[in-house]
């Protein structure tokens, strides 16, 4: 498991050391909490969980949120010319914090992880950029979530995803 910040809320760092137990596997902590554009509270925290069994590890995540199948969202992320499959569930229902739980198969583990370092290791500019479109949003709420959403899109569509070559869609649910 990634290191857990030393700001993040008691709460927050119970739910993921009980999380890694219950799953009995290694999470990994990704997106925004691994950069300095992280808002404490207003963030989301982006976790994935790579496993052999994508249907057993919803399974225990299920009895661990205390949520049916339903709740995940089947999702394809096309990567490196791959097609990657995997589940999604926001899990902001269940702690007070903001977050989102990944799983994936290990088969495309390597990929992923390689993925997720490019937005780890971001230029500092974009960093900047970053910042002032969160403090925009969160601590001057004068952009709407609509506008937030599209310009944060733009930054990493336009300067971080043409880097990796990689494309997420959300599948609508049956």
């Amino acid at each position: 498991m990634n290191k857990i910040r030393d700001d993040y809320p008691p709460d927050l760092k119970k739910f993921l050391i009980d999380l890694q137990s219950y799953i009995d596997t290694d999470i990994y902590l990704y997106g925004s909490v691994n950069r300095i554009d992280y808002v404490h509270g207003k963030s989301d925290i982006d976790i994935g969980i790579f496993t052999d069994n994508e249907y057993s590890m919803m399974t225990r995540l299920q009895h661990f949120l205390h949520v049916k199948r339903d709740a995940f969202d089947k999702i394809v992320w096309k990567l490196e010319g791959k097609m990657i499959y995997g589940y999604k569930i926001k899990c902001d229902k269940y702690i007070n914090s903001k977050c989102e739980i990944s799983i994936y198969n290990n088969d495309f583990k390597e990929a992923i992880l390689n993925d997720w370092n490019n937005y780890k290791a971001i230029p500092f500019y974009i960093s900047i950029l970053l910042f002032i479109l969160k403090t925009l949003y969160y601590k001057f709420p004068i952009l709407s979530q609509e506008t937030y959403a599209k310009y944060k899109r733009v930054i990493f569509n336009r300067i971080i995803v043409d880097k990796s070559n990689s494309m997420f869609i959300l599948l609508p649910k049956k």
